[in-house]
């Protein structure tokens, strides 16, 4: 109860300033969008200090415990891709509040593939995007819109411009789209463990020709590149007076690459693999299926047996029609499985997936692509779009609740993906190394805020219910508490570099000494117990054991020849028996006194 109302409290406190960031981001006046204008662009973006006053009392946090002050590090190049409407009004305010504190952004290359740039620029920006995706290899891309004709005139657009994602995989050669369900630790969503799937990022009806005709005779006739002769692949007669003739294809050279891909990801994730066709109607799609199976008997089929992965599917890789995966789908809620499908039934099965899981927010969208030399170009995306009636709620001043799961974990794919290029490509230099570290340790550091937020019971309302965060409020906590689990893992110094003689005696050499009385002498001298000696308590230590060096005495009766070290006593000397300048009785019954000397010196009585 106490709880609930804290969360209330804090809320009510922070609504002001929130409604005051709401009105400085929209600014609907000018445009309904952002512009962005630079990689960080959420740094165009004014953030009142009325609202940061009020995100620190919701948190409980002290101003100087939930701001970092430290260096940023320069993040790795990558081609952001805007988009708009809510989820670009949402990632600029996660760029704020997430990344730009921790990172300098400014090698990232900002493309803004809105509708407004799309049509001002005749889509020269598309293509100036491609160019830079397969030149930089790594790529976050916002939700965009594919306008209808009624958004055409809406927009005031030149024209209907198509989805940008066609050139995207023809331009970066791409061979799958993986789209995995994402899990947060402790909350049970709608597969209890991973799915992976893997949709063939290129040919079907995505590419299709068409058009409208009437009565009269189609023929589909392939020229070969080669001279051959020509030949008519289909001949149909069409009778009725309105038909659609489409006509598309499916390119299989990268299927084989596809199913490296998917075989090896269900090895890591330790999932059974399934091949998803429609081939006992459709006969042309049985090469997708044979590709597949090859590829796993010839490579991995042993692996996947030593590892006990196909008991579920009996000792083999199996084909499922798509008809009956939609079924298996909603039963095999246990998870633990990966599928492999064209273009089409892809799309429409992990759509399937998303909504068992929990929403579109719960799964990702990855594009993996093969660059000119071998490299991957690997783009990220969120899998949803850009979510309009949230958008029109904001631009009407209402509050809104949208869930930036899957707009993160792109963005934290595509950070890590652009890391481990530049380090492939500078595997020894020191400063790459530490880049990359931070990067992955940045990126399990926020999910864990992130994930951790949601099990606090303060997620957005698609989790939480109606009491559930708002966009602003929840971004804003996730910042504080990554904010304050990163401060944690920071040290006040740097560690030292150690040398050989910083190193621990090794285990053999020590085995001949008493480790327990060692340890019961050092602390007798560690008086703070702070697990060191300082100079002080090393000199009182060496003055006690009788072994501290003494300075060298003037010549004289008592003065000790050449190549003779003299040590300093503790003790009084015992029964009538004295000795000065290091000497001291070997017994009280017998008065000698001797010095402790080097190996080389002689021998003094």
């Amino acid at each position: 109860m106490s709880s609930s109302i804290r969360i209330l409290t804090s809320r009510c406190v922070a609504s002001a300033g929130r409604r005051h960031l709401a009105a400085t981001l929209s600014r609907p006046a000018a445009s309904p969008r952002l512009g962005l204008a630079s990689p960080g662009t959420a740094s165009s973006i004014g953030v009142p200090s009325s609202f940061a006053a009020a995100r620190l009392q919701s948190t409980t946090a002290a101003p100087e415990d939930a701001v970092p002050t430290g260096p940023k590090v320069k993040a790795p190049a990558l081609v952001y891709i805007s988009g708009e409407e809510m989820t670009h009004y949402a990632t600029q305010l996660l760029l704020k509040e997430w990344i730009e504190p921790h990172f300098d952004t400014s090698s990232w290359e900002t493309y803004d593939l809105s509708c407004k740039s799309r049509d001002e620029t005749s889509d020269q920006v598309l293509h100036d995007a491609v160019e830079a995706g397969k030149r930089v290899g790594a790529i976050f891309k916002e939700p965009t819109i594919t306008p209808s004709a009624v958004q055409v005139q809406e927009m005031g657009l030149k024209q209907a411009w198509g989805s940008p994602n066609g050139a995207m995989r023809k331009g970066w050669n791409g061979i799958t789209i993986s789209r995995d369900t994402i899990h947060i630790e402790g909350i049970e969503l709608g597969y209890k463990n991973q799915v992976l799937f893997e949709r063939h990022a290129v040919g079907g009806e995505y590419g299709a020709g068409w058009d409208e005709v009437g009565q009269g005779t189609l023929l589909t006739t392939y020229i070969p590149q080669d001279g051959g002769a020509p030949f008519v692949v289909d001949k149909r007669d069409l009778t009725d007076k309105h038909n659609v003739c489409v006509v598309y294809h499916n390119p299989y050279d990268n299927v084989r690459e596809l199913a490296k891909i998917f075989f090896e990801r269900c090895l890591e994730h330790q999932v059974t693999p399934y091949i998803v066709t429609k081939k006992t109607v459709f006969k042309w799609q049985e090469g997708f299926w044979a590709t597949m199976k090859k590829v796993f008997d010839d490579e991995y089929k042993d692996e996947f047996l030593k590892q006990g992965l196909l008991d579920r599917s009996g000792g083999d890789l199996q084909h499922l029609i798509s008809d009956a995966a939609t079924m298996q789908l909603i039963r095999w809620t246990d998870g633990g499985f990966g599928m492999a499908a064209h273009n089409y039934d892809g799309d429409m099965l992990t759509d399937q997936i998303a909504q068992v899981h929990r929403s579109p927010g719960f799964i990702t969208s990855n594009l993996v692509g093969r660059n000119d030399d071998g490299s991957y170009i690997k783009e990220f995306e969120a899998s949803h779009g850009t979510v309009t009636d949230l958008w029109l709620d904001h631009l009407a001043g209402k509050e809104t609740s949208l869930n930036p799961l899957g707009l993160v974990e792109a963005l934290l794919g595509a950070m890590s993906h652009a890391a481990r290029l530049e380090l492939d490509e500078k595997p020894n230099d020191k400063n790459v190394q530490e880049m990359h570290a931070f990067v992955d340790n940045f990126q399990s550091t926020l999910r864990t805020a992130l994930h951790n937020t949601f099990r606090y019971g303060q997620g957005t309302r698609d989790m939480c219910g109606p009491t559930g965060f708002t966009t602003e409020d929840f971004i804003a906590k996730v910042a504080w508490r990554l904010n304050r689990y990163l401060a944690q893992q920071v040290e006040e110094q740097a560690p030292p570099e150690l040398k050989e003689g910083d190193l621990a005696v090794p285990k053999e050499k020590l085995a001949e000494f008493d480790q327990k009385a060692i340890l019961k002498l050092f602390e007798k001298y560690d008086k703070d117990g702070s697990g060191k000696i300082d100079f002080k308590e090393f000199s009182k230590m060496l003055m006690k054991m009788g072994v501290a060096p003494k300075k060298a005495p003037k010549e004289g009766l008592f003065s000790s020849p050449p190549g003779t070290r003299t040590v300093a006593s503790s003790r009084p000397a015992s029964g009538s028996g004295s000795c000065t300048s290091g000497y001291r009785p070997r017994s009280s019954s017998r008065q000698r006194c001797r010095t402790r000397r080097s190996s080389s010196a002689p021998r003094t009585e």
